[in-house]
């Protein structure tokens, strides 16, 4: 294994770092993973749009007394998508790792 073969879309600071925190949380509206992350509005948009039409998360726009609301969740597929990143890294790290 080689560091080529990680998931293009995962593999990225803030994309895993939302992948992270919605594993851990379940889900999460946009406030809380800009504030958690440390990004700009800009810079989690664009990684979210990348990570909702690469199928790993899906967003709910809801309101909140009377507010606009976006959540975000990872998708079945989000959640393979994730193990499988995690086990590419584990293989990739194991000998360092012993």
């Amino acid at each position: 294994m080689v560091v080529g073969d990680l998931d293009p879309l995962l593999h990225e600071r803030v994309r895993l770092g939302i992948l992270v925190l919605l594993v851990q949380h379940g889900e999460l509206d946009f406030q809380s993973l800009k504030r958690l992350l440390g990004v700009t509005d800009g810079n989690l948009a664009q990684h979210l749009r990348a990570l909702e039409e690469g199928g790993g998360i899906e967003v709910q726009k809801t309101f909140l007394r009377r507010r606009p609301r976006t959540t975000y969740r990872l998708t079945p597929e989000g959640e393979q998508r994730f193990a499988a990143y995690i086990r590419s890294l584990r293989t990739l790290l194991g000998s360092f790792l012993e």
